[in-house]
């Protein structure tokens, strides 16, 4: 196959990403006020926001800190590697449509997954009225989805830029308008040049991230707390769940195809 046709497949791929980029933005222009919102607005205790931001900066800490290696043992990490570079082969050799999107199959695969375990665990826990403990179980499937999206497209999730870019995924998931717009700039400059911003301080964008999950999770999470009616709010985890994995295989998509395009210079 030539240069011609292989960059045709790309072009196509890469439009294709674009529009769903675009869509994505679109859909998360602005926050809407649902219905359990205005129902639960004025009952939500005044120190519930504060818990659920210390809940999560602990949540993203032990984790980055401590929990990698406990979550690589729920997925086979040489495994998804070796497969990465069969799929890597299979596109040097013939650079087509398909051999392109073998790479996102993979990753929505997993996120399917992902999405089932944390309905199924949102559920259980808000039947027994379990709201603020489940955090660091969410933050850990978050984090476990986009590790593994990360490895379908072959990065690793170690280094200190990897998470900074991992941290601004799930910012860019749970934003609206003009934030959205922002973050959504920022990850694009990090697949471009590959560097942390002047200045740039982990805790810090951890607090940041915390802070906009215990915003949009706050109604969710009181109700969760409620015995069998917080099955409810748990369910709600697979509306996240989505978000994230969603916005997470379209930026690795994207640093992807940025990749290939750069190898046939």
């Amino acid at each position: 196959m030539g240069l011609l046709e292989r960059k045709t497949a790309w072009e196509k791929e890469w439009q294709k990403l674009k529009r769903q980029e675009e869509r994505f933005l679109k859909k998360h222009a602005q926050k809407k006020d649902t219905f359990l919102n205005q129902t639960l607005e004025g009952k939500i205790p005044d120190k519930l926001q504060d818990t659920l931001d210390a809940a999560f900066i602990k949540a993203f800490g032990i984790v980055f800190q401590k929990g990698t290696g406990v979550i690589e043992k729920t997925y086979r990490k040489e495994k998804r590697e070796k497969n990465y570079k069969v799929r890597e082969y299979a596109a040097d050799v013939q650079e087509d449509r398909r051999t392109l999107r073998a790479f996102s199959r993979n990753a929505q695969g997993t996120g399917s997954v992902n999405l089932l375990l944390s309905g199924v665990s949102g559920v259980g826990l808000g039947v027994l009225g379990i709201g603020v403990p489940d955090i660091a179980l969410l933050t850990a499937m978050m984090l476990k989805s986009i590790y593994e999206i990360a490895l379908s497209y072959g990065y690793d999730y170690e280094s200190e830029e990897e998470r900074y870019f991992i941290l601004l995924l799930l910012q860019g998931a749970v934003s609206y308008g003009q934030r959205a717009e922002t973050i959504n700039r920022d990850a694009d400059g990090f697949i471009r040049d590959q560097t942390l911003p002047e200045h740039y301080d982990q805790k810090e964008q951890i607090r940041e991230t915390a802070a906009l999950f215990s915003r949009e999770l706050l109604y969710l999470k009181f109700l969760q707390g409620i015995p069998v009616v917080g099955a409810v709010g748990g369910a709600y985890n697979t509306v996240y769940m989505k978000r994230v994995t969603e916005y997470a295989n379209l930026k690795y998509k994207r640093r992807f195809l940025s990749g290939r395009a750069e190898l046939s210079i």
